[in-house]
């Protein structure tokens, strides 16, 4: 794409860029009105004119309805997130527009020591973004800015003689100058990698800045223009296959009434506790990143499970995050955009009471999603899943289910304590009419998503004792293999 790059025919007729403006301004107001969006991705060479293609694309805008963010090098505190993670939370909401300045390709296309493995899953990371906006009905548009090597020392150099604006030359700038062959083909692997069919490169000419705004305001705007006029619904295509879990109604195979006696479960559970705080603490210290997921029946413990598992782990290095439905806020977003923004960073441990696979569970029983979409998420959780896992995260998953009778004498005996009556809904007792649909969903959700890098706990849950043990010698089992893994990688790296 840069390789082969004709300088000489990215012309325009000229049209005034302030007319170009109020035509996408126009476009801007009819977005407002849909539950689409538009990411506006703003790449290139240093000294390509970026801030100035930006201003021409905005200037005509109502600010109400767009956002401007800049991405360079990531702040210590944006590295101790998921890659993702920084992006995510500036993505844009429905009816309104994203420009980024630079954005979650810079380190892709400016480092040029990456190692190519850590490369190739960095773009599949993007990829997945990307996928998961277009199927959600937003438009990603990525503009990259080119220039030749000549007229990038010209304009160095005209900021290196001007000592009101020479502070803008960043090393960045000069590595590329002096190495802009290396950087070009390193750049045109990355731009050929990542053309895709629904979010493809449009590379720009900024030989003459004015003329490269107008190429982009009317490509920006025939982008938009299409998408209102033309779009139609598209499913996430997965570019990475799990090793699955092979089995066509796993909870069929369970026996939900294991039991364990008063004497045994009162031995085990402190000592299993404290072995549990350790643990924690032991990730913290190493600076390693742990999610755990709790999903399940109503009325199954997952709150006591929880309760349990935390009881002796330092309160400063966890949070448990309760999950309701989606607030409107939230609603103007993917649905996986509120538990990105939740991950934690390195060294903490984040417990999901209810978590993502919501979208295919409560929303898929309930009809409040349309069934193409909640398909969609079986493999858009994999994808996710697998990625915090390269990224060197712990992530367990627990289901914790009881049968129907049991959740019956669950609601009643609720229904019978005043201290416990709150717990208990009109749309519990609805759920229970539906228990069967529920069981059909989490038996489709263990097929698909329990997979080989992130396989499902099924914790039998009719007796609450039962279930907490289960829950804490299993996170203690993973917890240290995890540790043992670290350090047994930790040490290689050291010998070599």
């Amino acid at each position: 794409m840069l390789n082969d790059f004709d300088f000489s025919t990215n012309d325009v007729k000229k049209e005034k860029r302030s007319e170009l403006g109020e035509e996408l301004a126009k476009l801007q107001r009819k977005l407002k009105n849909t539950n689409s969006s538009m990411l506006v991705i703003v790449d290139g060479w240093e000294s390509a004119g970026k801030g100035y293609v930006l201003k021409d694309l905005i200037r005509e805008l109502d600010p109400r309805y767009y956002e401007v963010s800049v991405y360079e090098t990531p702040t210590e505190e944006e590295m101790t997130h998921p890659f993702l993670w920084r992006f995510v939370r500036n993505l844009p909401s429905k009816g309104n527009i994203a420009f980024f300045d630079r954005s979650f390709y810079y380190e892709a296309l400016n480092d040029l020591h990456l190692q190519q493995d850590a490369l190739d899953h960095q773009l599949l990371d993007i990829s997945l973004l990307e996928r998961l906006l277009v199927a959600d009905g937003t438009l990603v548009v990525k503009l990259f800015l080119n220039h030749t090597k000549e007229t990038m020392k010209k304009r160095m150099d005209a900021l290196e003689s001007d000592s009101l604006r020479k502070f803008l030359i960043s090393k960045n700038d000069k590595k590329q100058l002096k190495y802009y062959d290396q950087y070009k083909g390193h750049m045109d692997e990355v731009l050929e990698k990542t053309n895709y069919p629904d979010s493809p490169w449009k590379v720009i000419s900024t030989e003459h800045k004015k003329n490269a705004s107008r190429v982009a305001l009317r490509y920006v705007m025939d982008q938009l223009s299409n998408h209102l006029n033309q779009h139609v619904e598209t499913s996430f295509l997965s570019e990475w296959e799990p090793v699955q879990v092979e089995q066509a109604r796993p909870l069929d195979s369970i026996e939900r009434t294991q039991k364990i006696s008063e004497e045994e479960y009162n031995h085990q559970k402190d000592v299993l506790q404290k072995k549990a705080g350790e643990l924690v603490y032991q990730l913290w210290m190493k600076k390693l990143p742990c999610v755990l997921v709790f999903e399940g029946t109503d009325a199954a413990g997952k709150g006591g499970a929880i309760e349990r598992l935390v009881r002796h782990m330092d309160p400063r290095g966890y949070d448990v995050a309760t999950t309701a439905a989606p607030t409107p806020n939230e609603s103007q977003y993917h649905y996986l955009w509120r538990f990105y923004k939740t991950f934690p960073r390195k060294g903490r441990v984040t417990i999901y009471d209810r978590s993502w696979y919501g979208r295919v569970l409560v929303e898929r029983v309930e009809g409040f999603t349309p069934e193409n979409r909640w398909q969609d998420a079986y493999a858009e959780i994999n994808e996710m899943e697998h990625n915090l896992i390269h990224e060197g995260y712990l992530l367990l998953k627990f289901l914790v289910v009881i049968d129907k009778e049991e959740q019956k004498k669950r609601f009643e005996a609720r229904q019978n304590d005043p201290e416990k009556s709150y717990k208990l809904t009109d749309e519990d007792w609805r759920n229970h009419e539906k228990f069967e649909m529920y069981e059909d969903a989490m038996n489709d959700m263990l097929k698909k998503t329990s997979t080989e890098e992130a396989p499902w706990t099924i914790v039998e849950g009719n007796q609450k004792e039962f279930a907490r043990i289960k829950v804490l010698e299993t996170f203690i089992e993973q917890a240290e293999a995890f540790l043992a893994a670290h350090q047994k990688e930790s040490k290689q790296l050291e010998e070599k």
